[in-house]
């Protein structure tokens, strides 16, 4: 059985490798990505202390879902490189990349998906 003290301390140590592989997520993606549709690194989910990381994503416009998915599913493994060249964390923690649904939930992002907000701008 861990003390109680290590498993704190456990805790901050992989929720400190979860937000430096959001942090190297993001800036992966903007690297990789093309510009069929835009990829938003949202959050990271620390699994089975540190050894597995889920990193959410939402993704615009709706229809190119899986096409992301499936894109961020190839890149798996060169994200993994990266993250051995960018990143100190030992040991090197399997990221597996999700839709993050709580942002299908998010109203204002529903009404700018549909065309009804009166501020349109397009990047």
């Amino acid at each position: 059985m861990i003390p109680a003290e290590n498993r704190g301390a456990r805790n901050q140590q992989a929720d400190r490798g979860a937000e430096v592989v959001v942090r190297e997520a993001a800036q992966f993606i903007a690297r990789e990505a093309g510009s069929e549709s835009l990829i938003t690194v949202i959050r990271a989910q620390s699994v089975a202390h540190g050894k597995r990381i889920l990193v959410f994503v939402s993704i615009f416009p709706e229809e190119k879902i899986h096409a992301a998915l499936a894109f961020l599913e190839r890149k798996r493994e060169a994200f993994s490189d990266y993250l051995k060249s960018h990143a100190r964390l030992r040991p090197l923690p399997r990221v597996d990349f999700l839709l993050d649904n709580r942002e299908q939930g998010d109203t204002t992002g529903g009404e700018l998906s549909r065309g009804q907000s009166g501020n349109r701008t397009r990047a």
